[in-house]
């Protein structure tokens, strides 16, 4: 969404979450006390404006030794965090080696994880746990949390809140990317006291481990039950059903298609638009210029 975005605007800011604990954004995070640099340098690195060649070394991932399976991009991220006064200076930082179109937040600098509560009543703290814990207890998530609760957001990502024309939520893990914003203190409130149109873009499909058997309604139920009222006016939606033959791996884990239904979000006020933003192909996701169309268009109407 982000690369589709810049090719028609300059005024981007991407908020993102920090409650990753996992992989090599967790190696970091447990090694040098930073907040996690994952999600983030994806952000940034859709944004740049470099030579492929910085982009690749941006994206490298390492193979062998004590670094395998760290990216690079983390560890620039880290070593900038090494030479500021804080992770959003480091973010900022690393957005301007790197030319980037617009900017790149972190929803705050307080050092947080996640707890997902399931519908047995058991909980698992680390957002790195959550697929697996889903997976062995096999119902649904019921509530996710911040630990500890109520961490106070970045100024500057409520000042951007407040000054945007759009506020569009998602593609994305919905208890693990998306969700967990809402969770931090003063976001809900400038989302809902902003007279921006707010904008929810749907998945193409449920995920493993998260979402499983999961309709449209269900994505924004789950939105409304951590956000409350107000935080969505439109829904953003692919129409075109994806081919059988690409559908059979993703069935085969479990992940299925979702297709809104005609007046199924009637129930929470919300606006259905649906348009064909699937980029064509056997990898199904979101094509990154017409979402950007879709959405500017959405704004525009």
């Amino acid at each position: 969404m982000l690369r589709g975005l810049k090719r028609y605007t300059k005024y981007i800011t991407a908020i993102v979450t920090v409650a990753d604990d996992g992989g090599g954004s967790g190696m970091l995070r447990e090694d040098l006390g930073m907040l996690p640099p994952g999600d983030i340098r994806n952000c940034i690195m859709a944004l740049a404006n470099t030579e492929p060649t910085m982009q690749q070394l941006i994206g490298y991932r390492f193979t062998e030794g004590s670094l395998s399976g760290q990216s690079f991009g983390n560890l620039f991220l880290a070593a900038m965090y090494g030479i500021s006064g804080s992770f959003d200076e480091a973010v900022q930082r690393m957005g301007d080696v790197l030319a980037i179109t617009g900017r790149v937040l972190p929803v705050t600098n307080q050092n947080v994880y996640l707890e997902a509560e399931f519908a047995d009543g058991s909980s698992v703290l680390g957002e790195s746990k959550i697929f697996f814990a889903k997976k062995t207890r096999d119902c649904r998530i019921r509530r996710v949390r911040l630990v500890p609760e109520h961490p106070k957001a970045l100024e500057d990502s409520l000042q951007a809140i407040r000054e945007a024309d759009i506020i569009v939520l998602g593609p994305g893990s919905l208890y693990t990317s998306i969700i967990p914003n809402f969770l931090v203190d003063g976001i809900t409130d400038a989302i809902r006291a902003s007279s921006a149109i707010k904008v929810y873009i749907m998945n193409i499909l449920t995920q493993d481990g998260e979402t499983d058997g999961y309709s449209a309604a269900d994505h924004v139920r789950a939105i409304l039950t951590h956000a409350g009222e107000g935080v969505i006016d439109v829904c953003i939606a692919n129409k075109e059903p994806v081919p059988e033959e690409f559908m059979e791996p993703y069935r085969a884990e479990g992940v299925d298609q979702i297709l809104v239904k005609p007046g199924e979000l009637d129930e929470f006020g919300i606006r259905l638009c649906q348009f064909d933003i699937m980029e064509p192909g056997r990898y199904i996701r979101h094509d990154s210029d017409q979402l950007a169309q879709a959405i500017l268009s959405v704004w525009q109407a």
